[in-house]
Formats: C-alpha cells, sequence, structure tokens
C-alpha cells in the first residue's frame, strides 16, 4: 500500500477568493479543489490518500513524513504557496508529483518537483503509476490526446469536510467551442468540448446531496453552453432531480454571452436552480474584442444580453479587461459607465496578462514585447504590472484600472447596482437558496454590526432601507450582497493602498542610493559627516519598515519583493559606507 498526500496550495487574497466576507458565513474557503479529488478517485484502490487544502488546513511536517509521495496541483496564482510547498517535501526528502495548469504551462521553469504528471490525468496518470510502481519513474509524463470524461469516476468527496467550503464544484464539460487570444482554456482542453453522460453528472449532484450538503452548487465547466442540445438534456434530468429532492441545491456556472440569445435555455436555467453565471465580457470596445477573437461578443448588444439573462433570473457576474491593443484613453470611463449601467455588482476587472502557451503569449513573444523578467503571476487584479510592454503607456493603463476599481467598488457605487439587479429580477428569482437558514440570520445581524458602524454607514443604510420599502422580497439576497460588498471595499483598499507605498519603497531607495553616493564621492566629508547622514537615512529606513510591519497582512503579501528590495538596497549601501568608513 501507498501512502499519499495530496496539497491543494493557498490562494493568495483576490477578488475571487471572498476571504473578507467567508467570516460571515462561517466558511474557511470558497469552494472545493476538484481537480485533486478527480485525481484521487483515479489512483489505485490499496493506495490511501490524505488530502491538505491549505486554505483549510494548515499542512504539517508531519503529513509529509508520512506520505511515500505528494501529489500537488496548483494555478498559476497559487505559484508561491506552490513553490513552498516543493521546498519543504525537498527538505524532508519525499518526492514530489506535480500536475494541474500551473507545472502544464511551466514545468520546464519549476524546479524540485520529481515528477511531472500533465495535461489531462486520465491520459497520463495511468503510465505514471504503473513506472512508479516498477520503480522506473520518468521525470515527465505528457500527452496532449483528450480523454473521454464518460469514463472519469465521481470525485472523492469522501476527502474533504463539506462544512468548510461555501461552494461545491462539480464538472460536466472540457473545452470551449471559440478562440479567444488570452485564454488558456482552448490551449489546455481543447475547442471541442467533451461531456459526462447525464446519469453520471446527476450521480455525482447525489453524492453531493449523501454527504449532507445543502447550497450552492458551482458547475466549473469553461463554457457551460459549449453544446445547448446536451446541456438541454442535462437542464431536464436536473429539474426533475432538484424536484424530487425539494430543490437542496442553487447552481451556477460560466458562460459565453450568447446564451441571452436562446430563451429555452435560459427558461432551462432558471428552472434548474441555476441563480448566476459568470459572463467574459471583456470590454465595451468593438476593436479591441475584434482583434482578441472574442468574436462571440460582436454578435449582441452587450447590455441588452447583460438585462434579459437578469430579467430570466440569473444574475450575471462579468469579467473586465484593460490593456488590450486598441484601448483608448476613454476606455476606463467606458467601462465604469458599462459596469454600473449593466447592473453587474460582481465586477471582475483585471489588467490584461500573456498566459503561457496562449496565442497572445505566443504573439508578443514574437514582438519582443514579453517582459523576462516580470512573468505573468496569474493574479491579474493585484499585480500592478504588466507581463508585456502595452501599446498604451503602461502608467496610465495602472492608473485607469485603479480608477476603475475605486469608482466601481465605491460604496454608493457598489450599492447602486446591488439595487439595479434587485430591480431585474423576478420575484421568485429562485427555488432553492431563499430560504432563511440559521447561518443566514448569523451573516444578517454581523453585517448590521460591521457594516451600520462602518465609514459607509449611510450608503449601506439606503441600500438596505430601498430594498425594504420596494424590494422586499429580494432582502436575504440584499444581504448577500452586502456581505460580498464588505470583502471588495476592503481589497480594493488595500490594493490602492498596497500601489501607493510600493511607490513610497521606489522613492526611498532612490533617496538613499542618490545619498550614499553622494557621500562616498565626497572625498571631504569626515567620519562625523557619514555618521550623522547615516543615522538620518537609518530613520527613513526604520519608518518605513515599522509602517510596513505594522499593514493588515494582506498587504504585506503584496509588497513583500518591494519591501524586500528596499532592505537589500540599504543594506548594500551600508556596506560600502562601512568600507569607506574603515579607510578614515
Amino acid at each position: 500500500m501507498k501512502n499519499i498526500l495530496m496539497v491543494y496550495p493557498e490562494f493568495p487574497t483576490t477578488y475571487w477568493s471572498m476571504k473578507y466576507s467567508l467570516p460571515f458565513i462561517r466558511k474557511k474557503a470558497a469552494t472545493i479543489p476538484l481537480g485533486l479529488l478527480t485525481v484521487a478517485a483515479l489512483l489505485p484502490d490499496d493506495y490511501s490518500v490524505k488530502l491538505i487544502d491549505m486554505n483549510v488546513n494548515e499542512l504539517k511536517k508531519t503529513d509529509i513524513l508520512e506520505a511515500d509521495l505528494v501529489f500537488i496541483s496548483a494555478m498559476i496564482a497559487q505559484k508561491s504557496s506552490f513553490d513552498s510547498v516543493v521546498a519543504l517535501c525537498n527538505q524532508m526528502n519525499v518526492p514530489v508529483v506535480a500536475g494541474g495548469p500551473y507545472p502544464t504551462s511551466s514545468f520546464e521553469k519549476i524546479t524540485g518537483v520529481n515528477h511531472f504528471v500533465l495535461n489531462e490525468a486520465e491520459i497520463t496518470l495511468p503510465p505514471f503509476i504503473k513506472d512508479y510502481e516498477e520503480g522506473r519513474a520518468a521525470g515527465v509524463y505528457m500527452n496532449t490526446e483528450k480523454p473521454d470524461i464518460r469514463k472519469t469516476p465521481p470525485p472523492r468527496f469522501d476527502l474533504i469536510d463539506f462544512s468548510n467550503y461555501n461552494n461545491i464544484a462539480l464538472q460536466y464539460s472540457r473545452g470551449c467551442p471559440f478562440n479567444c487570444e488570452f485564454c488558456d482554456i482552448i490551449e489546455l482542453f481543447g475547442r471541442t468540448p467533451r461531456f459526462k453522460d447525464t446519469d453520471q453528472f446527476i450521480h455525482e449532484m447525489d453524492l453531493v446531496y449523501r454527504h449532507g450538503f445543502r447550497g450552492s452548487l458551482f458547475v466549473v465547466d469553461d463554457n457551460f453552453i459549449g453544446n445547448n442540445k446536451k446541456v438541454k438534456d442535462l437542464l431536464g434530468a436536473i429539474i426533475a432531480w432538484q424536484r424530487e429532492n425539494n430543490y437542496p441545491f442553487s447552481l451556477f456556472t460560466e458562460a459565453s454571452i450568447n446564451l441571452a440569445e436562446d430563451d429555452e435555455l435560459l427558461s432551462l436555467m432558471a428552472e434548474a436552480g441555476f441563480d448566476m453565471v459568470f459572463v467574459g465580457i471583456e470590454t465595451p470596445d468593438k476593436e479591441s474584442l475584434k482583434n482578441c477573437g472574442k468574436n462571440q461578443n460582436l454578435k449582441v448588444d452587450l447590455m441588452e444580453s447583460v438585462e434579459k439573462i437578469q430579467r430570466a433570473g440569473i444574475e450575471v457576474t462579468g469579467g473586465f479587461i484593460v490593456g488590450f491593443d486598441d484601448d483608448t484613453s476613454d476606455i476606463y470611463d467606458r467601462q465604469i459607465a458599462f459596469i454600473q449601467r449593466a447592473g453587474i455588482s460582481m465586477a471582475m476587472v483585471g489588467i490584461l496578462g500573456a498566459l503561457p502557451n496562449t496565442q497572445l503569449y505566443r504573439r508578443l513573444m514574437k514582438e519582443g514585447r514579453i517582459k523576462t523578467d516580470n512573468p505573468f503571476s496569474g493574479n491579474n487584479t493585484h499585480n500592478l504590472q504588466m507581463s508585456f510592454t502595452p501599446v498604451m503607456s503602461e502608467k496610465s493603463i495602472i492608473e485607469g484600472y485603479k480608477k476603475i476599481l475605486s469608482e466601481i467598488y465605491s460604496p454608493g457605487n457598489y450599492f447602486d447596482r446591488c439595487y439595479t439587479l434587485l430591480e431585474r429580477l423576478p420575484a421568485d428569482k429562485s427555488k432553492a437558496v431563499r430560504r432563511v437558514k440559521a447561518v443566514q440570520i448569523r451573516a444578517l445581524f454581523l453585517s448590521l454590526i460591521k457594516q451600520t458602524f462602518s465609514s459607509y454607514s449611510l450608503s449601506y443604510l439606503r441600500f438596505l432601507l430601498r430594498v425594504i420599502v420596494h424590494q422586499k422580497k429580494h432582502f436575504v439576497l440584499a444581504i448577500e450582497h452586502a456581505i460580498k460588498g464588505y470583502h471588495f471595499f476592503v481589497i480594493t483598499k488595500n490594493i490602492i493602498k498596497a500601489d501607493e507605498l510600493s511607490s513610497v519603497f521606489e522613492n526611498a531607495k532612490k533617496t538613499i542610493k542618490d545619498s550614499f553616493e553622494s557621500i562616498i564621492s565626497n572625498s571631504a566629508v569626515q567620519v562625523g559627516g557619514l555618521i550623522k547622514e547615516f543615522r538620518y537615512l537609518e530613520k527613513i529606513k526604520n519608518k518605513l519598515e515599522r509602517k510596513y510591519r505594522r499593514l493588515n497582512i494582506d498587504i504585506q503579501q503584496n509588497l513583500h519583493d518591494e519591501f524586500q528590495e528596499f532592505i537589500n538596497t540599504f543594506n548594500y549601501y551600508l556596506s560600502r559606507m562601512d568600507k569607506v568608513m574603515s579607510f578614515q
């Protein structure tokens, strides 16, 4: 028997993480590590498997030492935590097996991993297991063949504690029929969607139900409506199952904007319990949409499509991007105006990043625009640096991006969008999640305590009053959005503050460098003068260091590299100062 430890690295705090909202509902993470749970189901029956999700539990050295192999999977945004886990395993002399999106795209640059099992595990895991058991496992297993996911076993839900998660993830299909230049989904999973059988998906829903979970299911498909006929068949089965079990689940997913073009599909999704859909809107600029290959968004009126989906009873969350080659100086105001008018409360705006192995990356590489010293981190909402040289000045893009965040996540604008959404939703929005539960009552009281006495209390109370007077049927949903708003307000404030302090560190580095160079080049300066100048510069360093240590831990993480570079700069010139003084 082999002991397998599966580790899911920690995600940084982002708009997606909902970190500051989760305590309201006593949850530790937004969703489950579905990929590792699926890989666990593919392992031989006589393997003993333990899973540590670092977003929920601490990884201990004893966990690693008890394992014969450590399996780790990660997205590029988890790179920092991934590297730390691999280093710890190396220290413990326990072999590491890595797979998932980040290793698949970047395995040639990753160190410390013993075995890479890349692409889709249904194809690459069996040969690795065979070779490992025969004592001749290779370093890399990769195969671009696309597996038939109808043969994929259900995830090992027994390896997790459902109570830690806000939603449970399931997968129905892989792949997307579209061809967006910046997207790596089609590179990883192809442009021909592959589907599980309807009974297979319903069985997985039933497994979640039998584990006692009630609440939100996240159908993680890259584009849920990649094949309308298949999806409609599935939705019919979901509706029947939900009715039979008294609608224990709400569902949300990702889909392309052409969802709005199919009235039957919209109706079936709403009846099945779908109450939210993420749509990649990207930009209101048609030239940018055309040149990034987002042609499906050019065939519809984006604003009308969003409103139609909302009026069907499905909230639209949207992805938006700035930094396209065709963006002009007015794009920031246009993005703000679109998001506000569309009533998209959860607008995930990011700076364009060049993911490895995408059409965008290959084009920019040919054009000599990829920054080799600043690779894309996967966190396009926090890393206020670009991974390539843009057409517009990078400074103007960063400033414009911060303007968008500051505007759309100002409490007044956010609550206005929430109210616009509530006005459009039908009264019987969902059969599944509008029942008031104990956790929601607790969340209400926490919201009233924290947000009534916050800096934005007037906007918050005005929003609740409008809902009570005009949209009382959506009061529970209004509280949910207010709690999400708490997360958005905190994280936006953190991003802006971190960027401001980053500039402070940069200026302080220049001050220290210029001062030391001036002192060292002045042969007339005596030891006393050197000491006086040094103490002045040391005060600057100590003041900034104290300021950094007092910061919110998430801001510290965002500023870690800049702060460390500042300290290194000071220490470098201090060592040079010591040498000068030793000669006097």
